[in-house]
Order: structure tokens, then sequence, then C-alpha cells
């Protein structure tokens, strides 16, 4: 039913006038009078006039209590984008913060979160960015996306699935994050059942039917429960709480459980005057019905990271049914339904901001430092995702500082939690005082303490592990930072060394020729074409061979056999960009050749490894090394032993490894008969004087008949034979 716009817009200004001013409501209603002549002429696909959008919009906002100025740039939201009406003149109209605002909205109007994942992700970073400067542009955005959301059957089908689809995954999430649980339930509720019409058909006929049975017990609960709290003179009021349509769907979904299951439980809502009279109701509820054990949960003393508050606790009902009770006050009422808009609805004009707002504010600051180490927007996004549906544990520092983090977070999310530094030097901690692994799971209420090391950095392996976006993208930062600069200083060893050849060095080539090559494979800067050649992407000998045609070097036969005797020396410290092959394991003592590998660098092998017996011999992919003198570090190597299976023998054998000074990665056993076994061992070894030394020990011990090395192509051969197989 169309109602003339201008009844609206005076209903609306009789709204506002309870709580602004009377220059402020006149502001807003020129706004409205400004859309409605740049609208002029522009329909909704409903039929009704443009401008009952933004009024509707600006409606939504007026009962979350917005200041005028949210209110102006909702009427004003898509003139920029629909009318050609430029930020400039909305400037000049209505003040600076006002056409910012309004630019705000506009520039995520023009997002569309389309299924292309890239896309999507570029998006949200635009909205993150939007978030920053003015927090009320993402609200007039959420009233937008609700009205449009409200006024979704118009649209054609494909269309509706897909902001269904946008506003359940981003939207709704969103307005969780801040609070807002009015909001996210009707995005959840409108959302559902766009996307899946019939699932919500069905489920909301099965919760009519039974409807009528759960009336009875309801009423039951909550008279017991409210003459509980008139015994013990406890003001306060209770309601039942309904189950969504979304949020049943999920359960089932998410914890497999049956329909019946999640609607055996009945939930209740106690809101009480202050906070100690909701402690007072909790252990009048408690002696009333037995609560279940490990089900109380406490919002009020530890707030949720969206400033949602309230005490939670599970009984086991009459004939045991499970009853869920939230007690919280008034306040804390408005704050769960509400959240950040509460900070506008409550405050005085000289209010300082409130818990929410500046909740909020961290929250968005948070993604922004977590753009800005992201490698990519889909790494941004997959680190936000994790972010917005946090499962919270709440953990304590030494000093008694709460930090809330995801369930299944490690002390690694901690120490990144508590600042970046302290993650990037983290090397040990104590979990309520006891040494624990890096990688093992918080658990809520913990004490945990980090141990940190000047000079050391994050390891790979914590990608494994780690469950928070910022840890997360700050590990990736920091690598991929050092894995550049390592990349860079082995390029350059390897360009230097092909020079050789010319009887050149990199920083010899004149300026001209790098430019002309530079330029001939389309890269920017020496660093990036040294740190290509580092990570294996472009061949050393080929870019030294450009450089020098360029020049006026030239190669002669002695030159050329000059390059190819030189060798680069393996230092054992180049990092991440030197990986050694897992099918020979070389270590220093051996005989080796370098393979350069695409994207990982280079790839050490034993010379006679027949994984590159093929390209042994192609300079292209092969290259003369040898150890340095000085090379450092541990290498793994493979042992197999053969030996008298007897008690304990395990046990010497590794004492007897780890008394050589030599750390074992793995171990596995293989039982030849009753008598005999073969043991096969990973072990770390300085080198191969160092793993002569580990071997003549071992030999040393009783039961062992055989210790060999082992290459990984010889392992299966070697086993049968000892096996005994033909």
């Amino acid at each position: 039913m169309q109602v003339a716009t201008l009844d609206n817009i005076d209903s609306l200004a009789d709204g506002l006038s309870n709580y602004l001013g009377k220059d402020q409501v006149n502001s807003v209603r020129r706004a409205y009078f400004y859309a409605q002549q740049a609208h002029d002429g522009q329909f909704r696909r409903s039929g009704d006039p443009y401008v009952t959008h933004p009024l509707a919009v600006a409606s939504i906002l007026s009962e979350m209590h917005m200041d005028h100025q949210s209110l102006m740039a909702a009427m004003l939201h898509d003139v920029i984008e629909d009318t050609g009406i430029t930020k400039t003149a909305i400037k000049s109209q209505f003040g600076n913060t006002v056409a910012d605002l309004v630019d705000g909205v506009s520039k995520l109007n023009k997002i569309t979160f389309s299924s292309r994942a890239e896309a999507q992700a570029e998006n949200f970073q635009k909205m993150a960015m939007a978030m920053a400067k003015d927090l009320r542009v993402i609200l007039v955005k959420i009233a937008d996306r609700l009205h449009n959301m409200r006024t979704l059957d118009v649209l054609a089908p494909d269309k509706r699935r897909r902001i269904a689809r946008e506003t359940l995954d981003i939207y709704a999430p969103i307005a969780n994050r801040l609070g807002m649980n009015n909001i996210r339930v009707e995005f959840e509720e409108l959302g559902f059942s766009a996307l899946y019409p019939m699932r919500a058909n069905r489920i909301s006929a099965a919760v009519k039917r039974i409807r009528g049975n759960r009336k009875e017990i309801v009423s039951q609960i909550q008279t017991s429960l409210e003459a509980c709290l008139e015994r013990e003179e406890l003001p306060g009021w209770t309601t039942g709480r309904e189950k969504h349509l979304y949020s049943i769907y999920e359960k089932m979904r998410s914890k497999r459980k049956s329909f019946s299951e999640i609607m055996d439980v009945y939930a209740f809502r106690i809101i009480v005057d202050r906070v100690d009279t909701c402690y007072r109701v909790l252990g009048a509820v408690h002696s009333l019905y037995k609560p279940v054990p490990g089900r109380f949960k406490d919002y009020i003393a530890i707030p949720k990271a969206n400033g949602y508050q309230s005490l939670h606790t599970t009984l086991f009902g009459m004939h045991g049914v499970p009853i869920e009770i939230q007690i919280r006050t008034e306040e804390m009422e408005a704050m769960a339904n509400n959240g950040i808009s509460s900070h506008w609805l409550y405050k005085a004009s000289d209010d300082l901001p409130s818990n929410a707002h500046i909740r909020a504010r961290e929250w968005v600051n948070g993604l922004l430092e977590m753009q800005k180490h992201a490698g990519n927007s889909l790494e941004f996004i997959e680190n936000v995702k994790i972010d917005l549906f946090p499962d919270e544990i709440y953990l304590f520092t030494p000093k008694g500082q709460i930090f809330e983090l995801p369930a299944g977070s490690t002390a690694v999310d901690f120490a990144y939690a508590i600042h970046t530094d302290v993650g990037n030097s983290c090397v040990a901690c104590r979990i309520s005082r006891r040494l624990a692994p890096l990688s093992e799971p918080l658990q809520s209420g913990q004490t945990v303490e980090i141990i940190t090391a000047p000079g050391t950095q994050p390891n790979p392996a914590w990608l494994s592990f780690v469950v928070t976006g910022k840890a997360r993208s700050n590990i990736r930062h920091y690598l991929k930072n050092q894995k550049h600069s390592e990349s860079v200083a082995l390029g350059r060893r390897l360009l230097n060394k092909a020079l050789a050849g010319f009887g050149a060095q990199v920083d010899s080539v004149p300026k001209e020729n790098i430019d002309a090559v530079l330029q001939q494979i389309n890269l920017k800067s020496v660093e990036q074409l040294l740190e290509e050649i580092g990570l294996g992407n472009r061949m050393s000998y080929m870019i030294a061979q450009r450089l020098a045609a360029h020049g006026n070097v030239s190669s002669s036969d002695e030159q050329t056999e000059s390059r190819n005797q030189d060798t680069l020396a393996i230092r054992g410290s180049e990092g991440m960009v030197m990986n050694y092959a897992k099918c020979c394991h070389p270590i220093p003592g051996d005989p080796i050749v370098g393979h350069i590998s695409s994207g990982r660098g280079m790839v050490i092998h034993t010379d006679d490894c027949n994984n590159i017996s093929d390209i042994r011999d192609n300079p292209e992919k092969c290259l003369e090394v040898t150890w340095d003198t000085e090379v450092e570090g541990e290498f793994s190597v493979e042992l197999q032993v053969e030996l008298e299976n007897q008690r304990g023998i395990i046990a010497t054998l590794a004492t007897t490894i780890t008394g050589a000074e030599a750390n074992i990665e793995k171990i596995s056993t293989l039982e030849r008969d009753a008598r005999f076994s073969i043991v096969n061992l990973s072990l770390n070894v300085k080198n191969r004087v160092h793993l002569a030394r580990v071997m003549k020990r071992v030999r040393l011990i009783k039961p062992v008949s055989r210790v060999t090395r082992v290459k990984s192509r010889k392992v299966k051969k070697t086993i049968k034979h000892a096996l005994g197989a033909h």
C-alpha cells in the first residue's frame, strides 16, 4: 500500500522530536526534500517512488536513536550514485561530515559480494576502510541492507538468493560483531527464508505444530520461576524465549541434532534492576532447580567481544526437562539487542564513547592491521571470516589481564593478541604455571605466560596450528619479508657466479645494461630481478648472458669453461630459499649438486641421486655447488639398523644416539621375525664425520648386527632384502 510520502516524513519528524532538537529535525527534513527532488521520476521495483527507500532507511536508524547526521546521510545515501549529484554539492548543502558519510555509504553500495572470492575479498577490504573512517557508515549501510531484505520479494529468484547469501555471510556476522542482536536475527530469518524457502517453511510448520504442546510446559516453568523471585523478594520479570528458525536450522546442521532434541530445551530470560540482583537471582534459580555442571557462563564479569553481558545457566527442570536461563539488567538487555547503536541510544551529547563503541573501534583497527599484513585480499577475507565467527575462550596474563580468543587458540595466538612483537619473539609458554608446547589448544580460564627471547623469529610450522587471523597474517607477513631478503641474497650470489664467467660482477655491470635487461623481462628493479633468480623463477646464467650481450664484455671459451668450473658454496644459513632434498638427504661432506626449482629456490641433492640423473648435465636446471668450509646447521639423514629383539633395545638405541649429540626426528620399527627387527631412524647431524661417529657408537651396541645409511630410492629394496623377499 502506498502512503503519501509527505505524511511519512511528518510522522518520522514527530518521532525524531522525542530525542533530537528542533534544528536537527529540520536538517533531516531538508535532506529528505533534497533527496526527493534528486530522485524525482525514479521508482523501485515495487512501483513505489524511489524516495520511500531512503526514508525507510532513516526510519530504521531513528528506532536506534541515531544522530541527525546519520539520518541525513540515510536520506542522501543513493544520491551520489543514482542521480549524478556530486559529493561537493552535498558538502556545500549539508557540510563535510554528512558528505563524508554519504560518500562512504555510496562506496559501500558499489560493493557486490559476487561468488568470485577475489572480488568479494577486495570489497570487504573497502568496507573495512570505510568503517575505520566513521563507524556510522556501516550502521547506515546495515539499515539500507535491512530495508532491502524486507522488500526482497519483488526481485528475481537468482538475485534474491545472491543478496540473501551475502547477508548471511557478511552483514549478519557484522551486526553480531557490533552487538546488534535484533538486526542480526532479522537478517538471518529473512536471509534463510529467501535462500532456502522450503527448509524455512518446513521448520516453521514443525515449530507451529509443537507450539501448542510446549505452551503448557512453558507457562508452568515461568510460573515457578516468578513464584521463586517473589518468595526471595527479588525484583524482576521473566519471559520465555522463542527459538528462531535459522538458529534451529544451524544447530541441526552443525551439531547434527534432530529437531526434537533442539526443541526439548526451554529458554527463559530474567530481567532485573541491578547487577548484584543478577547474582542473587542466579542463586535463587539454582536452589529451585539443579544446575547442569559446566554449563554456567558469567558474561557480566567477562563481557563478550561485542559488549554482550549476561549470566547463562542451564537447569534440570521438572521431569528432567533442560531449561536455559539468561539473567541480565535492563541496560544489558538494550545493549544485547542494539549493540553499538545503543551508544547513540543512551549517550548524552557530552558523554564519552561507550564501551561498545570503543570495542567496535578496536575491532575495526584490528581489521586494518590485518589488511596491512595480509599478502592479498583472499588471505585477508580468510582471516576476517575467522574473526567474525569466534566461539570465545577467556584467558588471563600472569598479571590478571583478560584476553578473549576464538576456541582452539594456542599460546602463539595469545602471544600475538598481546602484541605483534611478543608473537614474533615467542619461544615457549607456561600454561597455568606448567611448561607446555606452543601448539597446545588453550582452555577458558587458564593463565598463560609467554616466554620470549631476543633475536628469535616466527616458525613456519606455527601456521599449521594458529587459529586467529592476527597471528596468521603476522606470521605470513614476517616469513614473506624474510623469504624476500633471503631470495635476494641467494639471487645475488647466483648471478655473481654466472657473471664471473664474463669477468664481471653485479655491481660492475653498467646501469644502462641492467635497465635494458629489466625492460626486456618487464621487471622494475634489480632487487626484483635478484629475488626472481633466488626463487628459481629465472635462470642466472641466462640473465648473465643478456647483461653481457648489452655491454662490451664478450664470453670466450676459456671464460665459459671457468664459469662452469666455478662452484657456489653452501653455507647452511641461506634460510627458506635453500632446501635439502628429502629423496637423498644430503649432508656436509657428500658430493652435491644444486637443482633450481621454480618458486622454491635451490634444492640440494647428492651427486648420485636418481631423481636428478636425467637433468644432471643440464646447465639450465642444475648448478655445480659445494659445501662451504664453515657450513653450519643440522641436516636430516636416514639410518637403517638391523638388530636382535631385546627388552628396552629401542631406549638403548635412542640414548646412544642422543649421547652422540644427534637429534632423533622420527623412529619406526619393522619386525622381520620373532628374533630380528629393522629400525628406521631419521636423525639430525652436523656432517659426515658426525654421522660416522653416531654409526660407530650404534654398531657397538651388542644386539645390533648392521647399520646403514639410507637413500630413499634404496629403502624398499633394502627392506625386501632384509626380510628375505624375492
